[in-house]
Formats: C-alpha cells, sequence, structure tokens
C-alpha cells in the first residue's frame, strides 16, 4: 500500500508539473507584450522612417501600456541596424522599421550580414510616398516628354541629383533613365536638399527627389514639378501627372516603409503587432500628419506585405544590376 501511495504522489506530482508548465508559451504570447519593445531605425533622427516609427511607438505605448522605445542605428546603407534585428531574439520585442533602403541594400551590397528575405517576417507596411521629378523653370522643359527629349538630344550631357548612391532617389532615378531609353549622367548628393539646391542654380538639369524637401521651392516657383513616380497622383500635387502619364508608360517607383521582426518570431506576436499597426495608421490624426508629410498610410496583411517585399527586393536587383549601381 505504502508504495502505491508513493506511486500515486509521484504520479499526480508529475501531471501537476506538465499542467504548470505545458500552457506557459501560449500563455506568454497572448500577453504579448509584456515588457518593452525595441524598434531599430536603420537611418538617422528625423527621418521619415524615425518619424514613423515614433508614431507608431506613441501610439502603442498608449495602448498597450509597456515602454515602446526607438532606437536610431544608422549607417552602411541601413545594413547596421538591419543586422542587429536578424540577430534578435525572436519574440516580438525587437522590430525593424525601414524604408525601401531595405531593397535597395540587398541589390547594391554583395555581402550583406543577413540575408534580406530568410532571416526577417516582414509584419506590415507602413506607408508610401512618392517621389517627384523637378526641373529649374530657366530649363525649359516644362514636361516629362520635354526633358526626355532634351536628353535624347544631348546625350551624356544632361545630369540629375539624388539623395545619393543606392537611395531611392537614385533607383527612380536610374529606373527612369532606363525605362525614357536616355543616357544622363547621376550626381549623388548628401542628402536631398544639396540636390535642389544644385538643380535651383542650373549646377545640375534636374533633381529626383522625397515630395517634403521640395515642396516650398514647388510652391515659391523656384523648381517645377514635372512628374510623380507613384502609380496614381499624389494628393499633395493634384495637378502633377505621373510620369507615366507624362510620356514615360508603365514607369512606376514608390518610396515605401514597414516593419520586420526577426524570422521565426511566434505568428501570435506577428498578429498583434500587425492588427495594432494597422488601427493606428487608420487613426484620423494619424493619416493627416502623414499627408502633411506627403506620405499615404498603408498597413497591410503580413503575407501581402511578404509578397510585396520579395518583388520589391527582386525589382531593386534588376535595377542595380542594369544601371551598374554598387555600394561605395
Amino acid at each position: 500500500m505504502q508504495r502505491l501511495a508513493k506511486r500515486t504522489v509521484c504520479a499526480l506530482t508529475v501531471t501537476l508539473l506538465v499542467v504548470a508548465i505545458g500552457p506557459a508559451p501560449a500563455q506568454s504570447q497572448q500577453d504579448f507584450p509584456s515588457r518593452t519593445v525595441r524598434m531599430i531605425v536603420p537611418l538617422t533622427a528625423g527621418s521619415s522612417a524615425d518619424i514613423l516609427a515614433r508614431r507608431l511607438a506613441q501610439k502603442m505605448n498608449e495602448t498597450w501600456g509597456q515602454p515602446v522605445v526607438v532606437e536610431n542605428r544608422p549607417g552602411a546603407g541601413t545594413t547596421l541596424g538591419a543586422g542587429v534585428v536578424a540577430k534578435a531574439a525572436p519574440d516580438g520585442y525587437t522590430l525593424l522599421i525601414n524604408s525601401a533602403a531595405f531593397a535597395a541594400s540587398a541589390a547594391i551590397y554583395p555581402k550583406l550580414p543577413y540575408d534580406p528575405i530568410k532571416d526577417f517576417t516582414p509584419v506590415s507596411q507602413i506607408a508610401l510616398a512618392p517621389i517627384v521629378v523637378v526641373v529649374a523653370p530657366s530649363l525649359g522643359a516644362k514636361s516629362v516628354r520635354d526633358l526626355v527629349a532634351l536628353a535624347k538630344q544631348k546625350p551624356g550631357q544632361i545630369t540629375f541629383g539624388s539623395a545619393g548612391v543606392g537611395s531611392s532617389t537614385h533607383f527612380a532615378g536610374e529606373q527612369l533613365k532606363l525605362a525614357a531609353g536616355v543616357n544622363v549622367v547621376h550626381v549623388p548628393y548628401k542628402g536631398p536638399p544639396e540636390a535642389l539646391l544644385d538643380t535651383m542654380t542650373g549646377r545640375i538639369q534636374y533633381a529626383v527627389a522625397p515630395l517634403v524637401p521640395a515642396l516650398p521651392f514647388i510652391k515659391d516657383g523656384k523648381l517645377l514639378a514635372l512628374g510623380v513616380t507613384t502609380v496614381r497622383r499624389s494628393p499633395v500635387l493634384p495637378d502633377v501627372p505621373t510620369i507615366a502619364e507624362a510620356g514615360v508608360p508603365n514607369y512606376e517607383y514608390e518610396d515605401w516603409w514597414g516593419a520586420f521582426a526577426p524570422a521565426q518570431t511566434p505568428p501570435a506576436a506577428i498578429d498583434k503587432l500587425n492588427r495594432e499597426m494597422a488601427r493606428i495608421l487608420r487613426l484620423p490624426d494619424v493619416n493627416k500628419q502623414m499627408l502633411n508629410n506627403g506620405e499615404e498610410a498603408r498597413p497591410s496583411a503580413t503575407d501581402e506585405f511578404t509578397k510585396f517585399v520579395r518583388v520589391k527586393v527582386e525589382m531593386a536587383r534588376d535595377v542595380a544590376t542594369r544601371a551598374g549601381i554598387r555600394a561605395e
């Protein structure tokens, strides 16, 4: 009897341990987040990615009651910060908020510290924005057709400025060059302001720039907007045609931002992050702030964003190969 009683007690103890331990992983996922969430931005403070990340972080903090902190880790064409996230624990507590530079870096760096497809789980797209092609009124080109015609008349003599080698504006410009079949020379700058200034003064013939830094000069008449790169016109510049409308059929390029988690992050955590980001991006005040920055909120399902990222990486690699873009 004593032996039977001991066996019964042992069996009961094991059963209780299994019951106690078994549900723990599911419970931890259900309670996510239960501590600080880090958003790694591989770009400088004040960049569009940084502003978007901080906007999301603030709203998440208010909803979850847990700290959501933004850390800027710029460097090496955004690969430094992306590498930090790729190597982080796959638990949903470390996220990457990146721009179209995610695809550009995958295209121009021969040896990345991560695999852009295998080492991340895309969570959601956040936003997209057009890029604008601008010229000085003194150039005489009043449309994209005029600019293309001028470039064909003077092969190798027309220059365009971007925010730097491998930037979204560089890729947009090279893609336009390929689509229009023109021989123009790329001039990289440290950022959009320098390229816009040299366009105004005539040192270069046109600039491919983000919408927001170009807007004041467009409104003042110092620069003429010839076209936006997206498939639809921008609500900020409704009278400016898309480049496809303006004479380069099938041309499209969009600047975009999205959220990524390390590969193998639990689906429950990804789902909760995705739903919370979608909720925030649909808030009227958030939409208004983004529109003021020339951005359009674009929440997406995880599988939809995964397909989007794969396509963008493939497209960037194709453009980089054809245009000979390499990291400096």
